[in-house]
């Protein structure tokens, strides 16, 4: 990262020492080891329907989704908020710094939002609305389907996915900036292979995920069994 755009990125001296601690530890743990949890479960989809609701939508215990749902529901708002009070002091300044670390900050800001908007519509569609509505987790045959049928799905996904990789792995490079595990540009130049690979790495799981899904929703199985739920649905009401 250049020295301006690190520059920018310390202007907010506002911001609590504590709070920002936090909400930058928050930002890493557990957030992100959520996240590729989170992703290393949906690769079941590779290997079917059923390997993917076992892996993603069932709990081994009555309590295990509430836990879940508060470590990654709290830790996920605090970031939010500590994320949105850093982004109204953000002033853009590429146009006089030009440069390649100064891009990054700007991406970084950027990824944040649509992330934001990505993570507040998987967490209603995917998670809350089949449980509130339906009363029932989403089952694979519904967004194996729409992931196929459904363009706008599949590149909401598409770019949430890119979002939130290169959000994670850029972060986590300000995480050791900001915590003094990168105390100098060489240290932080020796780093960038190593969020690259990162951000790789998680975009390579998270679209792989999305080609198991798109392949699974075009199979007759799973349109029949998505005909059914709607069908199902339909009756209830």
């Amino acid at each position: 990262m250049s020295t301006q755009a690190a520059t920018a990125d310390a202007l907010p001296q506002k911001t609590p020492f504590i709070q920002s601690r936090l909400g930058s530890f928050l930002a890493v743990v557990p957030l992100s080891i959520w996240v590729v949890n989170h992703l290393w479960d949906n690769l079941a989809a590779f290997q079917g329907a059923q390997a993917w609701q076992s892996a993603v939508t069932e709990y081994k215990h009555p309590y295990s989704m509430i836990f879940t749902f508060i470590i990654v529901l709290l830790p996920l708002l605090i970031h939010t908020a500590w994320g949105v009070a850093r982004l109204f002091s953000f002033r853009p300044n590429l146009g006089a710094y030009p440069n390649y670390g100064n891009l990054k900050y700007i991406l970084q800001r950027a990824a944040a939002l649509g992330v934001l908007g990505f993570i507040g519509a998987h967490m209603w569609l995917a998670f809350l609305q089949p449980r509130l509505v339906h009363g029932a987790a989403e089952p694979f045959a519904a967004i194996a389907y729409e992931m196929r049928w459904h363009t706008p799905t599949i590149v909401v996904y598409v770019l949430g996915i890119l979002g939130t990789a290169y959000h994670l792995a850029n972060g986590l490079q300000g995480f050791a900036m900001g915590w003094g595990l990168l105390a100098s540009e060489r240290s932080m130049r020796r780093f960038e292979p190593w969020s690259i690979v990162l951000f790789l790495v998680l975009l390579a799981m998270g679209w792989g995920v999305l080609f198991a899904m798109y392949q699974a929703g075009g199979t007759q199985a799973v349109i029949d069994a998505r005909n059914a739920i709607v069908q199902t649905q339909g009756d209830m009401h």
